[in-house]
Formats: C-alpha cells, structure tokens, sequence
C-alpha cells in the first residue's frame, strides 16, 4: 500500500484558502437566514377571529333554525325564527289603539256637529221665551197685588218663576258658547299625548315582530347551534355562536427594542405553519401600555420581558386562518419610524 505525500507548502495553502471563504460564505448566509433583512422585523403571533353570540331579543318558542355548524353565513342572512303570532296580536292591538286615539283627536279638532249647535241655539229661544213669559206673569202680578186683586204668595210664586227662568236662559246661553267655540286647547294637547303613546306602542309592537327574526350581523361562520326548533327561549339566550370573517385580527407583540420600527399603518406580511400562501395587511393598533410576554407566545426565557401588544388587519384573509392558529409576521420597517399613529 502506498502511502499518500504530505502535502506541498502551495497545497496548504489553497486549502486554506476554500476553508475561510466556505466559512465566510456560511457565516453570510446565517446572517441573511437567521437574521433577516435589516428592514424587516420578524413577529411571532395568533388568529385573533372576532365571535358573536346570536341571540333574540324577545322571548318565545323557536320554529327554524336555517344553518348548521360549519355553515357560512351571509349578512342579513335570516338564521333562526320564533313564533311571531304572540307579537302579531300585540300590533294588531297597538293599530287599533291608534285609531281610536286619531278619531278622538280628529273629534276634538273639528269641534262639534253643526246640528248640534243648532239644538243648543233652539233651546237658547225656548229658554229666553220661558224668561219673557216669567218676567212678564211676575209683572203682572206684582201689578194685581197693589190693588188687592193678587196674594203675596202668588207674587212670590212668579217671582220664582221669573228667576228660574232667568238661570235656565243662563245655561242654554254658555251650552251655545261652548258647542260654538269647541272643545279646549288642554283637551286637544291631551287627545294628541294620547296618539303620540299609541304610536310609541304601535312602534314597540312593530320592533318586536322584527325581533322575531334573527339575522346575520355580518359575513361569518357558525362555530355552534346551540338550541333546536322547538325550544323555549328567554330574551339574551344565544342560539347560534358566529366566527366574524371580515375583518380578520392578528395579535402579536413586540419588546420595545424594536418597538421604534414600527407604527400603525406598516404594512406586513403574513405566513403560515399549514400553507405556503403570503398574506397581506398592516398594523392597525400598537398598545400603549407595556405587559409581560404571553407564555403561549415566545420560549421560556423570554416570559418576563416587557412587550407591547400589537393587531394586525389582514386585507386578503380566507378561510385558512382560524382561530387561535400561529402565525409570523414580518414587517416592513422601511421608513415605519415617524410615521404618524393612527387606529384601525
């Protein structure tokens, strides 16, 4: 067997040489993998999807339930339904109210019929002809009784008659007035307050039938059914739990080394663990108040650093982010210092 020549003094060196330029090349290459770009700030984070509990606002007896767990929903998509006829007799109640109430506004706005002011004027001419003859038999007797011809108690008697008749004149007089001038300015702001509380009523009546139909807020997904045709329910019971698709939330945080990269409005990119689709968005929130790192977010040693809460508003999100699912974020932190804070 023949055993290899050491290498050469020129050999040595070209090893050399391909060693510190591979390491070089290794070392370059951690630093652009490892670290990333000097512009953009990895984060890590969770789906934060909005939920909604459905529920009626009126209570009664469930007839349809329309979706299923799983199902998407649309908005104003009608997902349950109650017995109605309850809330359908209160309105018809509720209109009737509101008539009676119109007509006897209208009653008090027009006043009273023609043919009864023409009653009360006729019984004001009887009244008065009932006074003239009065007066006139009291005259009468008064004169008789200067010649003896009349008795005290017969002058008494007409002069009694005289001032009845005067009273009744009186009466039919005012009945006139008052069926001429029509009812008065209190009675018809009363008669009105009576029609504005039957409208209230007829509204409430109306709002209640409504409320027999629930509807989807918003586009989402039903992640619960949670009662059955049939069932009773008060109002406030939810009956379906709705997962909000639009928008579609992600809660990261970051420590306030790099919290000067960023503001509100940087835009990002998203990727997942289960997909290799990028998704897009921008910080929408950066809290103000500092906390301790979330221990379902980063490793151990990292629990007790103080970081700040952030949220993320994915503009082309589907159904591949779901609920609670981890995600990295990098931002884009070219220019992100001094840009001016703003909501989303």
């Amino acid at each position: 067997m023949k055993i290899p020549s050491p290498p050469t003094g020129k050999t040595r060196w070209i090893v050399i040489a391909v060693v510190v330029i591979a390491i070089g090349g290794a070392l370059a290459f951690w630093r652009l993998h490892d670290h990333g770009d000097q512009n953009t700030l990895r984060l890590y984070g969770n789906v934060d999807i909005r939920e909604v509990e459905l529920a009626f606002r009126q209570p009664g007896r469930l007839t349809h339930m329309a979706f299923d767990e799983g199902d998407a929903v649309t908005t104003g998509a009608v997902m349950a339904q109650l017995d109605a006829t309850p809330y359908h007799e209160k309105l018809a109640a509720a209109e009737a109210e509101l008539q009676a109430a119109q007509a006897q506004l209208d009653k008090l706005h027009s006043g009273n019929r023609p043919q009864e002011i023409a009653q009360a004027r006729e019984q004001v001419r009887q009244a008065q002809a009932s006074a003239n003859e009065a007066a006139r038999n009291f005259e009468r007797q008064n004169t008789l009784l200067a010649s003896g011809a009349s008795s005290q108690r017969l002058v008494d008697a007409a002069r009694a008659a005289r001032d009845q008749s005067a009273a009744n004149l009186a009466a039919a007089q005012a009945s006139l007035s008052l069926a001429t001038a029509g009812f008065r300015r209190e009675d018809i702001d009363a008669g009105q307050a009576r029609v504005a509380a039957a409208e209230a009523a007829l509204t409430q009546a109306r709002t209640a039938v409504a409320d027999a139909t629930l509807v989807a807020p918003s586009n989402g997904i039903v992640i619960s059914r949670v009662r059955e045709p049939g069932s009773m329910v008060a109002n406030s019971t939810p009956v379906y739990s709705l997962s909000l698709r639009d928008p579609v939330y992600l809660r990261a945080y970051v420590d306030e080394a790099d919290l000067g990269r960023i503001a509100p409005g940087t835009k990002v990119r998203v990727h997942t663990d289960s997909s290799a689709t990028v998704y897009h968005g921008q910080i929408g929130f950066i809290s103000p108040r500092a906390e301790f790192t979330p221990k379902t977010v980063e490793t151990a040693d990292l629990r007790t650093d103080l970081v700040y809460r952030l949220r993320v508003v994915v503009s082309d999100a589907d159904q591949g982010l779901r609920q609670g699912m981890p995600v990295t974020i990098d931002v884009d932190t070219t220019g992100a210092a001094g840009k001016p804070a703003r909501g989303s």
